[in-house]
């Protein structure tokens, strides 16, 4: 890795969990959830800092525990329910440089429910920025499980199923004739300008790293918990 280039590793971690209380800390395998993604962006080769952002103290000494910086507290008010992904990996950012003066060149923005990913993906997503400088992002991603051509609604006087998305022939398709169609994976790397100049995580031309589903789950519910386990542990048992 070119020493001049600065990577950040920026883990989101708030503390009021209304589906499953505490989640990110849960035990996953005798650990703390968070704690995987924290030793994958560790392990990665062209991260240079781990940080986790995190409005709990109690959050903030686990995360120290596994290797990450905790330089400080997320104020609590964007660290509610609809706060967004934005605003805590651009306050960490703005604390950086007010209080270190460090500027990343590329930022990582990882989630602690996304226990299985690799290394590797997190340095594909930072190679694709190295390797080409007109691309703005770049996002780990998994072919979608259902279509979303095949998704519905429900009316607004609550009789009916409507189409997701609009179009005029509803009867059902042979998944082989639809386009194949994706969903985020949960790792994010941008450019730093991009984020400052544009007001996002992802700007306009965003690059991308496909992994194989059993690598996207991301953890919203007890099944999630118990296929995560299950997955993990034949990973382990590969070893």
């Amino acid at each position: 890795m070119n020493k001049k280039i600065k990577t950040i590793a920026i883990i989101g971690a708030r503390s009021g969990s209304k589906g499953i209380k505490d989640k990110n800390i849960r035990p996953l395998l005798g650990k703390p959830l968070m704690t995987w993604i924290i030793e994958a962006a560790k392990k990665a080769k062209l991260v240079n800092r781990v940080l986790v952002s995190t409005d709990s103290s109690k959050y903030a000494e686990i995360a120290k525990k596994y290797g990450a910086e905790v330089p400080f507290l997320r104020p609590k008010e964007i660290a509610q329910d609809f706060s967004t992904d934005l605003e805590y990996v651009k306050h960490a950012l703005d604390w950086l440089k007010k209080n270190e003066g460090c500027i990343p060149d590329i930022v990582l923005r990882l989630v602690p429910t996304a226990p299985l990913q690799l290394p590797e993906d997190i340095d594909a997503c930072i190679k694709i920025l190295l390797e080409d400088s007109e691309t703005d992002s770049a996002m780990v991603v998994t072919e979608a499980k259902q279509h979303p051509q095949k998704a519905f609604k429900i009316s607004k006087d609550g009789k009916y199923l409507l189409p997701f998305i609009e179009e005029k022939n509803v009867s059902p398709k042979p998944r082989q004739t639809l386009e194949k169609a994706y969903f985020r994976a949960n790792v994010i790397a941008t450019r730093y300008k991009i984020i400052q100049k544009m007001n996002s995580l992802l700007g306009k031309k965003i690059g991308y790293y496909i992994i194989p589903q059993e690598r996207a789950v991301d953890i919203d519910s007890e099944n999630d918990f118990k296929l995560a386990e299950i997955l993990l542990k034949e990973r382990l048992s590969q070893r």
